[in-house]
């Protein structure tokens, strides 16, 4: 048995043009603005290896507290490669996936606000009815609503 094992899984690292709109779309799908903050000096990029950083972070919880996604806008150094509209078959991290009471209502709210469904909603077996949609910026967004059994 390993002596430090893992504890649990803080955030999950998004890089973003806007802090507003995305921090906005992910209040609509319910996560909540933990906190905003900008991150320089010396210490950052020693973390990052960029150096001479400045970022602004918009740190969003989900609704039972137990995950994050951390919202980044790096206003320096420049932004040197864009991954968000990488096909679903991509190497690398690509998607979020959420579990959602009603997909239907989400898809739906979601796409009025400019979001678009990449495929269709489907079933998996008798499990779960999955999409996926890009939402702001062209982040994938996976959505995952658990069927219920009387």
């Amino acid at each position: 048995m390993p002596k430090n094992k893992l504890f649990e899984m803080h955030n999950v690292g998004i890089v973003v043009e806007s802090l507003d709109n995305a921090t906005s779309f992910f209040s609509e799908i319910g996560l909540q603005l933990e906190g905003r903050y900008n991150i320089e000096g010396p210490w950052s990029g020693r973390v990052t290896g960029l150096h001479d950083q400045q970022v602004e972070v918009a740190m969003m919880v989900t609704p039972d507290g137990h995950s994050r996604i951390e919202l980044s806008r790096f206003i320096r150094p420049e932004i040197i490669s864009d991954h968000r509209t990488a096909p679903v078959n991509s190497l690398g991290y690509l998607r979020l996936m959420f579990r959602v009471e009603d997909i239907d209502e989400m898809v739906s709210r979601l796409t009025s606000q400019g979001a678009e469904l990449v495929g269709e909603i489907l079933q998996y077996e008798n499990v779960y009815r999955l999409c996926y949609i890009r939402g702001v910026e062209g982040l994938l967004i996976g959505m995952a609503e658990e069927i219920k059994h009387s």
